[in-house]
């Protein structure tokens, strides 16, 4: 057990006295790259109104497969119409915020959303 302490502390100064010349060599990464903050506020902006417009998308496909596998029962045919009338005004939804977060970004920033 001594020896096995003995070893630990040795470990420790010599970890210890290294501390500063590794310090000195190590350089900080960036993980945003070239970006600021501003391009990066506005490339999450294009992501998360890209997979909306998508689920959109999906949402309108699901309403006409609702309407076509109605069998003629009205409630179906209905609740296939409205998936699909509520998916259109949610892209028109999200047409708007993409031009409002562009026109915002661009205002404030300096920088589109296209994430370049």
């Amino acid at each position: 057990m001594p020896r096995l302490q003995t070893i630990l502390s040795l470990s420790i100064v010599q970890g210890l006295a290294l501390l500063p010349m590794a310090s000195l060599a190590a350089s900080l990464y960036n993980p945003l790259g070239q970006r600021s903050i501003p391009q990066v506020v506005g490339f999450v902006i294009q992501v998360v109104l890209g997979i909306s417009g998508s689920i959109a998308l999906l949402m309108i496909v699901w309403g006409g497969f609702t309407w076509l596998m109605s069998q003629g029962e009205p409630d179906k045919i209905k609740k296939g119409q409205q998936t699909i009338v509520w998916s259109v005004i949610g892209i028109a939804v999200l047409f708007g915020a993409n031009i409002l977060a562009t026109y915002i970004i661009n205002t404030l920033g300096g920088v589109t959303t296209s994430g370049s």
